[in-house]
């Protein structure tokens, strides 16, 4: 994906902009953690995308350092400082709407569950913390997503639904008892488990292939994400 968003192309261009699409609530999160308000947060995302998208900045990523998720933490950093220093109360990206931001749904993310836990504890995480972790939740959410869109779309809707609180194993319940509401053996759940969690992984690697320089990288990218997580 870094090497596409080198080209000029209206294909690489695209490219970028789905990523974009996709990846901007660790930005978010990123600036509420460093005293941003909802509002600068969203004005600030989308002057952000705004410059990415306009001004070709990945041509400056240096193909050792290629990964998505590592180059955008450190263009938010200092995007934000030189708004900081300028300290214009105006609208960013010339008030257009780049990337279109669910910005209720990203500030419930922020000011709910693990991160209120992590916040209110006596070590607060770094606003970097609780943008790696809202990224790695971010690529699981975004690939389970796909996942179930191909149960859906072999008409298995039911059968994702049942299933996909036993893809990580934890406190999913008894196998027996969601295997007898789809009429499965417990032996026939388990291996359909199995399948899911190889599908998962293999969807997961696919995605995470697009955020990095080369598929050397891509199994250091998925342990940083995964202890990202466990922060």
């Amino acid at each position: 994906m870094l090497a596409a968003g080198r080209e000029s192309s209206p294909d690489a261009r695209a490219a970028l902009g789905a990523l974009c699409e996709t990846y901007w609530p660790p930005l978010y999160v990123f600036l509420r953690r460093a005293d941003c308000t909802p509002h600068e947060a969203e004005d600030i995302v989308q002057g952000f995308f705004a410059r990415l998208l306009e001004k070709g900045d990945l041509a400056q990523v240096a193909p050792e350092r290629g990964r998505f998720r590592s180059f955008l933490l450190v263009a938010i950093k200092h995007f934000l400082a030189n708004e900081r220093k300028r300290a214009r109360a105006i609208k960013r990206g010339g008030g257009r709407k780049v990337v279109s931001l669910d910005v209720d749904l990203a500030e419930s993310r922020y000011g709910g569950g693990a991160v209120t836990s992590a916040l209110a504890s006596s070590s607060p995480p770094s606003p970097e913390a609780v943008f790696e972790r809202q990224w790695a939740m971010t690529l699981i959410d975004r690939v389970r997503g796909q996942l179930r869109d191909e149960f859906t779309a072999a008409g298995k809707e039911e059968r994702f639904e049942r299933m996909q609180p036993f893809l990580t194993g934890e406190g999913a319940g008894s196998h027996r008892e969601a295997a007898t509401t789809l009429g499965l053996s417990e032996n026939a759940f388990k291996v359909a488990i199995h399948r899911m969690r190889q599908r998962f992984g293999a969807l997961l690697r696919a995605e995470i292939a697009q955020t990095v320089a080369g598929e050397n990288d891509v199994d250091d990218e998925i342990r940083h994400l995964f202890e990202a997580l466990r922060k």
